[in-house]
C-alpha cells in the first residue's frame, strides 16, 4: 500500500470547494491534464465538481503518484506520528476538559435551582 501523500487534505478541500469548477484541487494534486479538462468543462457542468468535493472530503482523492491525500495537515501529522501527540495538543485537551467540567458543574447547579423554586424564600402566591 502506498504511503499517504505529502499534500494536505484541508488545502485540497478548500481548493475543491472554492475553485473546484476550475480544477484547482487537481492542479494542487499534480493532475494537470484533468485539471485543464475540468476547467474547460467547468467541473463537468457541476457533476464532476460535486463528485470531487465528496471524494476529497472523504479522504479518497489521490495525487498524481496515486497516493491518497488523506491527512488534514500532512506536515503536522508526520510530526505527530513520529513523536506522539504534541504538548500543545495535550495542553489544549486539558483546557477543554477543564471547561467541560466547569460547564457541567454550572448546569448541575442551575438544575438544582430550577427544581426547587422555594429555595430562596419565595412563597407561592396563596390560592384565592
Amino acid at each position: 500500500m502506498n504511503p499517504p501523500s505529502d499534500k494536505s487534505r484541508g488545502v485540497a478541500l478548500a481548493y475543491a470547494i472554492m475553485l473546484g469548477p476550475f480544477g484547482a484541487h487537481r492542479f494542487y494534486a499534480g493532475k494537470i491534464g484533468t485539471g485543464v479538462l475540468m476547467a474547460c468543462t467547468l467541473g463537468g457542468m457541476g457533476l464532476w465538481y460535486l463528485y470531487d468535493v465528496i471524494l476529497v472530503a472523504s479522504g479518497g482523492f489521490t495525487d498524481v503518484e496515486g497516493r491518497r491525500i488523506s491527512q488534514w495537515d500532512a506536515e503536522e501529522s508526520h510530526h505527530a506520528s513520529v513523536g506522539g501527540a504534541s504538548q500543545e495538543v495535550l495542553d489544549e485537551l486539558y483546557a477543554l476538559r477543564t471547561e467541560v467540567n466547569e460547564l457541567a458543574e454550572r448546569l448541575d447547579f442551575t438544575e438544582r435551582l430550577l427544581a426547587d423554586p422555594n429555595r430562596h424564600g419565595r412563597e407561592s402566591p396563596p390560592n384565592p
